[in-house]
């Protein structure tokens, strides 16, 4: 055989130590990895691993110099994949990813996959977020952390939150504890807006507090995370447990938007040992400050996360943000829409004035961002998306999608298969920020592309969408017995 034959046949056996791998998978494995200015300067063509998934590739196109390159990734000592190779300046993307397939096989056959991972300046540990103390009594876990750790239908939730871990640098020390004991839905938001805020392009950290410090070319923000739960006391103690549309429409006029006010007030009004706010605190004073709430008020119970309040209270929110209700009618076949004010809302005796942003100091809040998904469905259902779903299961999700026609007074319905490789859902995808028109450190729309966005100008409503985003859904789990 000819020496040419024989580099020919080399490569090609090579070739069998790497394989192609979806985006959505690699999303999941480098949640973390990409820093925010990549996303201006590189464009993704194709990712690989080896057939083991010890190692990652990524072949790109430098969009400033309009040439190609390659990153290869392996995990540091926290289990994280970062960058550890790369070539650039490569003059096509099919020399590019045969470059790349080769450095691959490489990897492979050098077998330390320990030493090519290490980067020397790894913490001493790791977030884990699903490793329970020895010793722990099952029964004092919170019920859902219960559901996410022993259901086999979980098993994609559990794949992604063991990505997900090891870049958390959460500043509390308890928050590992208070996922699995206490607080597990709050603590699932805040992990649910890290995933989301990363997937935006944002660069974080986790200070005291606020939750979360975002920087990317040209901005920097800080957010809180916060929830609506249940009322143990007081006026909204009892809750109206809606039937009928009658009920229904009663609940979202006025209990539910001071439910949504309790809890955003609560952060507006808090305050540290030493009298500040949370947008005065540190290196996060004098920027845009955003609250971030999620309704957890009233769950549908172990095993159903999205069958209580949260897909259908969204529409409580507007009206108390901006003192407005959203009015609607039909003239001559067109849909008209008018912003009704709103002075109070009233509820067993309770009065709560309309206007968050019209508030003392909430002009310090530059907006808030809301979402129905921050659920552990949505984590299945990423999960399932990159190819982690469980053997003899079926995933099917159902709700409401933004209608774009400009009449639509209602979402349209929707019903779909959740597969791996066929789905393109994002972390982002249900995000609504409400922007405060009385900011005095206002963001700009183009901060949040990808997103939906909601602003008050000129006494109306106005909304900006990408696509046509779920405005709310429940996530089905079938089990396939055998015959």
């Amino acid at each position: 055989m000819g020496q040419a034959k024989q580099k020919r046949r080399l490569r090609e056996e090579r070739q069998g130590l790497s394989r192609a791998m979806s985006q959505a998978r690699f999303n999941v494995f480098a949640i973390g990895t990409r820093m925010s200015p990549t996303r201006y300067m590189s464009e993704e063509i194709s990712y690989w691993s080896d057939q083991d998934e010890r190692i990652l590739g990524l072949v790109f196109r430098d969009t400033t110099d309009d040439d190609y390159g390659w990153i290869l990734l392996a995990r540091d000592r926290l289990g994280r994949f970062r960058s550890v190779d790369l070539a650039v300046s490569l003059r096509s993307p099919e020399y590019a990813t045969v470059g790349l397939r080769q450095r691959i096989a490489k990897a492979v056959e050098d077998g330390d996959f320990d030493a090519l991972g290490h980067q020397d300046d790894e913490t001493n540990y790791a977030t884990n977020l699903l490793d329970v103390p020895p010793g722990t009594n099952p029964d004092k876990l919170h019920p859902h952390f219960r559901v996410l750790l022993d259901e086999p239908s979980r098993a994609p939730a559990r794949a992604v939150l063991k990505e997900i871990g090891p870049w958390l640098t959460p500043s509390d020390p308890h928050f590992v504890s208070e996922f699995q004991f206490k607080q597990f839905d709050q603590r699932l938001w805040e992990i649910y807006l890290w995933s989301a805020l990363r997937e935006m392009g944002f660069d974080i950290t986790q200070p005291e507090a606020p939750d979360f410090l975002c920087r990317a070319p040209g901005i920097e923000f800080t957010a809180e995370a916060t929830t609506v739960t249940a009322s143990t006391s007081g006026a909204l103690m009892n809750h109206p447990d809606p039937k009928t549309p009658e009920e229904m429409r009663a609940f979202l006029a006025d209990y539910m938007p001071m439910k949504f006010g309790s809890s955003l007030t609560s952060k507006l009004n808090k305050k540290n040992a030493a009298g500040e706010s949370y947008w005065e605190r540190g290196e996060t004073a004098g920027k845009p400050f955003v609250l971030a709430i999620a309704d957890f008020h009233k769950s549908g119970g172990v095993g159903d996360r999205e069958g209580g309040s949260m897909p259908y209270t969204q529409s409580a929110i507007f009206p108390y943000l901006y003192g407005r209700r959203v009015d609607w009618e039909m003239q001559d076949s067109t849909l008209v829409v008018r912003a009704v004010p709103v002075e109070n809302f009233v509820y067993n005796g309770k009065i709560v004035p309309a206007g968050f942003f019209d508030l003392p100091g909430a002009e310090n809040v530059s907006a808030v961002l809301f979402s129905n998904a921050g659920t552990l469905a949505k984590f299945d259902r990423m999960g399932v998306s990159a190819g982690f779903e469980a053997p003899g299961h079926r995933y099917f999700r159902v709700g409401l999608r933004l209608d774009p026609d400009p009449n639509a007074a209602h979402g349209r319905p929707f019903s779909e298969e959740i597969v791996a490789d066929r789905c393109a859902e994002g972390w982002s995808d249900e995000l609504q920020l409400f922007h405060n028109p009385k900011a005095k450190y206002p963001l700009r729309k183009e901060v949040f592309t990808g997103i939906t966005q909601h602003f008050f100008e000129g006494g109306q409503h106005v909304s900006y969408s990408s696509g046509e985003p779920v405005l709310s859904s429940r996530t089905l789990i079938m089990k396939i017995e055998p015959q």
